[in-house]
């Protein structure tokens, strides 16, 4: 009796405990972001909820039901120009259930979820309005690693040069991705600086200074404040036809002192995982049939498929770490480096089997110091003419065929000047000369060498050169 009296009374306890976590909840504030091909609502809370969506026609017009809140703001002051919502209105149907009904001046698909507290918000309601024909690709907030009231921005289209160089001689393209974004904060800074806020700016800081490189052409993922989930990215650079991808980060770290520039590329690991991954999904393989990507599948048998997707994967990582280093040489020259040497992790914006990619740590926002130089359009400034000189260094040395540069370079008319090299496990100084094309002698006059003994980590300078062909 005892026994059954307690099981009573703790399940009653529960259903109190379950009824209270959904009854007392206030809508404090709601926000809004502008994306290209959707519009996202977040209404923020108090504390959990529940919640139901559906739609009605004639007008068109979304219903959500929110049980156990109460509407502690106002509706009518959000930005809804260039949207298709064309009111917001609310009533309290009982004491424990809020209506909101979106009135709209266009036909959408709604997705709708619930996000727990994280270190800048506490509980929301995330109602996403997708545009008639956008893609529906999953639009919950994703961290960049393998562990993760704004103001509205309206987006405007990247600056793009035209006519481009040649029709037969392509501009070099580079997709620019600024992390986070919209719902996505990133990290914070001690003042309360924000991540997605400093690596857009250095984004089209970085789009501005690439475009300005004959032969060159930057697109960015994302152009203003809202969220793109992070397999879009990657995405959105293949569509773009990008021939390297960079994105551009602002970490924060445990301890406040950390401090430091680095750059990573996609560990083997995560690059095995992905192969098998893009085997395994039907969907990214038709990504690459059909001219979409450099790679393609298509009547190709599932063990051949996974050999070309392997060797694929293999050359994009060489020329992401490569690339990555000349970024890392670069940066290090204008800011301290975390690191001497590219780093490499499982990083979900990496993992395209098809474009070199690598991740930019501008710079630790959690330190102090840092965060105040990020903010800076100076400190912008000379983070992208370092990854521009990086992106040029590499491109010099590996023009994609086809391109303004590759001509230059068969030519002859692509002048080299003088480079830093920071030598790697497993490289000899004869690499080193074979790989950028110089004479060994004068790789030895050029650091004062009397033989060819190297050590990892040296800074090894590289003698300026013309790179010339017979091609013309």
């Amino acid at each position: 009796m005892r026994v059954g009296m307690l099981r009573g009374i703790v399940g009653l306890l529960l259903a109190f405990l379950a009824f209270e976590a959904f009854a007392a909840s206030d809508v404090r504030s709601v926000r809004l972001w502008r994306a290209p091909d959707n519009t996202r609502l977040v209404f923020d809370l108090s504390g959990p909820v529940q919640h139901n969506l559906f739609t009605l026609a004639a007008p068109d017009r979304i219903v959500v039901d929110i049980k156990g809140a109460d509407l502690k703001t106002r509706l009518d002051q959000l930005a809804i120009a260039n949207t298709p919502i064309t009111s917001i209105r609310s009533a309290q149907r009982a004491a424990d259930e809020l209506r909101v009904v979106i009135d709209l001046s266009a036909e959408v698909t709604p997705k709708s979820f619930v996000l727990p507290p994280n270190q800048e918000y506490g509980d929301r309601l995330v109602i996403d309005l997708f545009d008639k024909g956008a893609d529906l690709s999953p639009s919950l907030p994703e961290t960049t690693t393998a562990s993760v009231p704004a103001t509205p921005v309206t987006p405007t289209q990247p600056a793009t040069k035209l006519p481009p160089v040649n029709s037969a001689k392509r501009d070099i393209v580079v997709a620019i991705d600024a992390g986070h974004g919209g719902e996505d904060p990133g990290a914070l800074g001690p003042k309360g600086a924000r991540e997605k806020n400093i690596t857009l700016a250095i984004a089209k800081e970085l789009q501005r200074q690439i475009n300005a490189e004959k032969g060159y052409r930057a697109e960015l993922t994302r152009t203003g404040d809202y969220f793109i989930p992070l397999r879009k990215r990657t995405e959105i650079a293949r569509k773009k036809g990008a021939d390297l991808f960079v994105s551009i980060h602002a970490d924060a770290a445990p301890r406040a002192s950390a401090f430091g520039a680095s750059v990573f590329a996609l560990s083997d690991r995560g690059a095995t995982s992905e192969t098998a991954r893009w085997l395994a999904d039907n969907e990214n393989r038709s990504d690459l049939i059909g001219g979409a990507g450099s790679l393609s599948l298509e009547g190709k048998d599932q063990m051949l498929a996974g050999v070309l997707l392997d060797l694929s994967m293999t050359a994009s990582m060489a020329s992401s770490l490569n690339v990555g280093q000349k970024v890392l040489t670069n940066l290090g020259k204008i800011t301290p480096l975390h690191k001497r040497r590219v780093e490499q992790a499982g990083f979900m914006v990496l993992k395209s089997p098809d474009i070199p990619s690598i991740l930019v740590e501008t710079g630790f926002i959690s330190n102090p110091g840092e965060a105040a130089k990020l903010a800076t359009s100076g400190h912008q400034a000379s983070l992208a003419r370092s990854i521009t000189r990086g992106v040029k260094d590499f491109f010099a040395q590996h023009p994609p065929p086809g391109t303004y540069i590759a001509w230059l370079r068969d030519s002859g008319k692509l002048a080299m000047g003088p480079r830093e090299h920071v030598v790697s496990s497993g490289e000899s100084l004869a690499l080193i000369a074979q790989r950028y094309q110089v004479n060994l002698a004068a790789l030895r006059s050029a650091n004062k060498l009397s033989n060819d003994v190297i050590k990892v980590g040296q800074v090894l300078d590289i003698p300026a050169t013309t790179l010339a062909s017979s091609n013309d």
